[in-house]
């Protein structure tokens, strides 16, 4: 049985820096716990934007810089990093970065791997989770897929609500809720 753990965009910006809120600080150490116990690969997002991201269209819709590759933003929280380090010694732990919400490359990476179960954790619910969740979802249609609302946060509660909803409505597995 080969499970897959993906870590979305635990970084610095979206738990206490420019897009930071006290419920993604709220729910690190649960990120770090899931990591320490998952029995199964981990693939970890990276949110990345460049210098022009205010001339994107993102940047014009949402004008916070954020997660600007290679800044102390965009790395990953220091506890999400030590647990994937220490996890890489007896499980494969892969990085990706990510130019939008949701990643194509993260769902032709779990299509390859054809894992029995997928479960996701991670921010932003309302944004980067669903987006990735109903990706994977469209490229893996019979592999259960389930979502850890107590490893997950949104841009704020009722949102975070709203995407578990969403994601529950589209067969993705909700749990502890």
């Amino acid at each position: 049985m080969n499970k897959v753990l993906v870590v979305v965009d635990m970084q610095n910006d979206f738990i206490d820096g420019s897009l930071g809120t006290k419920e993604a600080c709220a729910i690190v150490d649960n990120v770090v716990n899931k990591i320490t116990q998952f029995d199964g690969d981990i693939i970890a997002t990276f949110d990345t934007h460049q210098a022009n991201y205010l001339e994107t269209s993102e940047g014009k819709n949402l004008p916070v810089e954020h997660c600007i590759e290679d800044t102390d933003g965009w790395k990953l929280n220091d506890k999400i990093q030590t647990a994937l380090d220490e996890k890489s010694s007896t499980n494969e732990v892969t990085y990706i970065k990510k130019p939008t919400f949701g990643s194509i490359e993260l769902g032709n990476l779990l299509v390859s791997k054809k894992p029995s179960e997928i479960e996701l954790v991670g921010l932003c619910t309302d944004i980067c989770i669903v987006s990735n969740a109903l990706i994977i979802k469209a490229n893996l249609p019979e592999t259960p897929i389930s979502v850890d609302a107590s490893c997950c946060a949104g841009v704020t509660v009722e949102k975070h609500n709203a995407a578990i909803e969403t994601m529950s409505s589209c067969q993705i597995k909700i749990n502890n809720v």
